[in-house]
This record gives structure tokens, sequence and C-alpha cells, in this order.
């Protein structure tokens, strides 16, 4: 079963959160962390489809994930 998760990071000074689909939060923080090694990965939770849309975070394929 496939859900969505929000992901936070910090990679230098910036943060940034991303979309990613994956079937639990360990697999995407780490497909998180396969994009951007050098980040530090900060919190994963489930994606909140409410409290999510007022906020949009980039999807992981996005190229201004950082």
């Amino acid at each position: 079963m496939v859900g969505r998760y929000m992901v936070g990071m910090r990679n230098e000074s910036k943060s940034a959160s991303v979309t990613v689909e994956a079937e639990d939060a360990l697999i995407a923080a780490l497909k998180v962390k396969q994009k951007n090694p050098a980040a530090m990965i900060t919190y994963v939770r489930k994606h909140n489809a409410r409290g999510d849309e007022r906020n949009l975070h980039h999807d992981i394929g996005s190229s201004e994930a950082h």
C-alpha cells in the first residue's frame, strides 16, 4: 500500500519540504536522501490532504526540491 508523506530537509542554510509517494516513512526519507545526499532529513509525516493544500510542497520529482 502506497501512501503520501511530507519530508522536511535542510541543506546548508536552506530548508525545504517535498511530497513523496512511498510504502512507509523510512522509504520516503530514503528517497529524498537519495536525490539530495548532502541534505539532513528533519521530519517525515503523513500527507495531510486538507492542510497541505493550503501550503503546497514540492514533489520529489520537481527540480525545485533542494
